[in-house]
């Protein structure tokens, strides 16, 4: 079965991905204090989210990503909103996606030579819910089947919406991501990316090697690319080296700046070096990876950067 990404792959030879979402609605003024994170602003701004998406868009990102990585049921009850609430606000973030992409869809002279962008639907792990870190950890001590059964409510509702990808993101363990294969067998009709954290080039987050991780997902139909995220930049190479080994599924790579995210501070911290995200991508592009952008702490200017680099987004055809 085709998935939603053949088109643009067909046509551009890679899909560009949008960059980090929480810290550039930040970045524009959003208090995102406590554990909602992003999903904070669908309640208190949700038209600064639908123009942080449609900025991505215009930047060069194929995807319109919904603000529900964090969004979750457990999440939303610990302050008081029930789950009929809840699952209205799952909904709204991928309104909100859609209504950001079809906006920029109606205006011919933004996207020449493009292909229409996804709207996708953001699945966070289940560290993201605990707002403490954990999805750097993986250090859930919960088994694959108590995991699924966390997953399963969020899916159903986004399952719902308009959304015709989704994505799995910010994986830190192997446990999460068996969970992940065996609950998507339910859902037939989707299709997804999951993408891990990594610690080094080697490992996941929690320190499985990241290609027996991305190897659980080898007989999946419903992932149709595997990768990883919200990793520095300087690992990500390895990790595509490894990873290819594991798979034939186009891959996934979009790194945090390469700053480091302190939980008791809950802030962004120096990394140990300066990466140039925009001048790799070719690199990243030649060992496997067909799903290219940025997560925490890059902007709109970073995607723009990447398009320009990884080509004028012509139809290879015309290359």
């Amino acid at each position: 079965m085709a998935s939603p990404i053949d088109p643009i792959l067909d046509s551009h030879g890679v899909v560009i991905l949008d960059g980090g979402l929480a810290t550039e609605l930040e970045r524009r003024g959003a208090d995102l204090g406590g554990a909602l994170w992003s999903a904070r602003v669908l309640l208190e701004d949700p038209q600064l989210l639908e123009q942080v998406v449609y900025d991505y868009l215009v930047a060069g990102a194929d995807v319109a990503v919904s603000a529900s990585y964090q969004a979750t049921f457990d999440g939303f009850a610990r302050l008081g909103i029930g789950r009929a609430e809840s699952a209205e606000l799952l909904q709204r973030s991928v309104r909100l996606a859609r209504d950001a992409r079809d906006r920029f869809w109606s205006d011919t002279s933004a996207h020449a030579r493009r292909t229409k962008p996804l709207v996708t639907a953001s699945v966070g792990c289940y560290g993201a819910s605990l707002a403490d870190g954990s999805e750097y950890r993986g250090d859930y001590g919960l088994t694959a089947r108590k995991l699924m059964e966390f997953h399963r409510p969020r899916l159903d509702v986004l399952m719902k919406t308009d959304a015709e990808f989704f994505a799995f993101e910010t994986i830190p363990c192997a446990v999460e991501a068996e969970a992940l294969v065996r609950l998507l067998e339910d859902y037939p009709g989707l299709h997804a990316w999951l993408s891990f954290s990594c610690r080094d080039g080697l490992h996941v987050s929690h320190g499985e090697p990241i290609a027996d991780c991305v190897g659980l997902t080898s007989g999946s139909r419903e992932i149709v690319a595997v990768g990883m995220n919200c990793t520095p930049p300087e690992f990500i190479a390895d990790l595509l080296t490894a990873a290819a080994t594991a798979t034939t599924k186009p891959l996934v790579a979009y790194p945090n700046s390469g700053e480091a995210w302190d939980a008791d501070r809950r802030c962004w911290v120096a990394g140990s070096e300066t990466f140039d995200i925009p001048e790799a991508v070719l690199q990243w592009h030649a060992l496997g990876a067909r799903l290219i952008g940025g997560c925490c702490r890059t902007t709109p200017d970073t995607i723009r950067a990447i398009a320009a680099r990884l080509g004028d987004r012509l139809p290879r055809k015309q290359r």
